[in-house]
């Protein structure tokens, strides 16, 4: 009987021992570990991605200045032309005989002055002895010079008529890829008309058109003023061009000028940059993505893009750990992109711990470890400049 009740003794000494050591662990989990990164100043070159279009550097309409028949076309469509080139030939045969009576017209008023003008020499050797009247040689001397007038208008409709021989050769007016042609062989042209025989586009500068609002224009500017960016300089002002497809323009370019009126329609200013299109990637009225400089900064904060958040209002938020190691939600303001990292404008300061790994096990009120991770520069090393949302 002594040693049955010493071995139940045992039996529920070791059940009360199991027991309270259960009792224990469950008592006080462990604080979760997250990765935190401590916010620090950092410089950063600002740049914003706009939409534009791309535009001629100089276009041109050929136009004829002569009325005739086209008799030959003598490029080929989209190709490569130069200035002064010929392009059409309109039937010359009226313009070569206009050209030969304005010729002989030469001809006949410098015989009338040449005889006007022995006449007049004539008549004041004669006026001198009195054998002419005043008025006779008045006469003479009048007709001598209205004679020369009659050779400088001779000439004159002789290089009339020389222009527009000339004209019947329709010549490129610049340098540059011709469109198809509007006309054919056959087909009659005229002085002023309204269609154009052909375009030239000069391709090679080309322009991007890209558009600003000016509610962007005066928040730069404000940022200027109060010193929170500093501008780049005038031979850094390079533009980066993304095409249609997604794919970099190998090329780089340089911004040229800002228009001086806001569009009132669309409340923005128009940008224009010029870019190298020596290879013709580049034609007029392509949808493209220029990122133009705005300025620099030394005061940046930039954080993880994973690290930032939505809340149910839409507002972004982040995790950060104060000093008692405990987590408290944070509204905060973001102003851009730069490269994967979001650029911050207010919620935050230089100095604070936020959670950039491990969001999932971090609660607002939660005490957790905190674990330094990589600077932002260490994860971004190759990040691109800033760029406007």
């Amino acid at each position: 009987m002594k040693a049955s009740s010493v071995l139940m003794l045992g039996i529920l000494a070791a059940l009360c021992g199991c027991g309270g050591t259960a009792g224990q662990g469950g008592a006080a989990p462990a604080a979760p570990e997250v990765g935190v990164m401590t916010l620090a100043p950092e410089a950063a070159e600002l740049s914003t991605e706009l939409a534009g279009r791309t535009a001629a550097f100089r276009i041109a309409e050929v136009r004829p200045q002569v009325e005739g028949i086209v008799q030959r076309r003598l490029f080929t469509e989209g190709a490569e032309v130069r200035a002064g080139q010929s392009l059409y030939q309109i039937d010359s045969a009226p313009y070569r005989a206009a050209m030969a009576r304005a010729e002989a017209g030469v001809v006949s008023s410098e015989a009338q002055l040449n005889a006007a003008r022995l006449l007049a020499e004539r008549s004041s050797t004669l006026a001198q002895s009195g054998v002419v009247s005043k008025q006779e040689n008045d006469n003479a001397a009048a007709a001598d010079r209205s004679a020369a007038a009659a050779v400088v208008a001779a000439k004159a409709q002789l290089e009339s008529a020389r222009i527009d021989l000339a004209y019947t050769q329709v010549r490129s007016p610049i340098s540059g890829r011709i469109s198809r042609s509007l006309v054919t062989e056959g087909a009659l042209v005229t002085k002023g008309q309204t269609d154009p025989l052909a375009t030239v586009a000069q391709l090679d500068p080309i322009y991007v058109d890209v558009t600003q609002s000016s509610t962007e224009l005066l928040r730069l500017q404000r940022d200027f003023a109060a010193g929170r960016l500093q501008r780049a300089a005038a031979d850094k002002a390079r533009v980066t061009l993304t095409l249609e497809d997604g794919s970099r323009y190998a090329q780089e370019g340089s911004l040229q000028f800002a228009e001086v009126t806001v569009d009132p329609g669309t409340g923005s200013v128009l940008l224009r940059a010029e870019f190298p299109n020596p290879d013709r990637v580049l034609l007029p009225g392509m949808f493209v993505r220029a990122r133009l400089p705005q300025g620099s900064t030394s005061q940046a904060l930039l954080l993880p893009q994973s690290a930032v958040t939505r809340n149910a209002r839409g507002e972004a938020t982040v995790l950060v750990v104060d000093a008692d190691d405990k987590v408290s939600e944070r509204v905060i303001q973001v102003d851009r992109v730069v490269g994967n990292r979001w650029l911050v404008s207010s919620g935050v300061e230089a100095g604070e711990r936020v959670i950039v790994e491990g969001l999932q096990k971090a609660r607002p009120g939660q005490a957790v470890k905190p674990m330094p991770v990589a600077t932002a520069q260490a994860l971004n090393a190759a990040a691109p400049a800033a760029t406007g949302g």
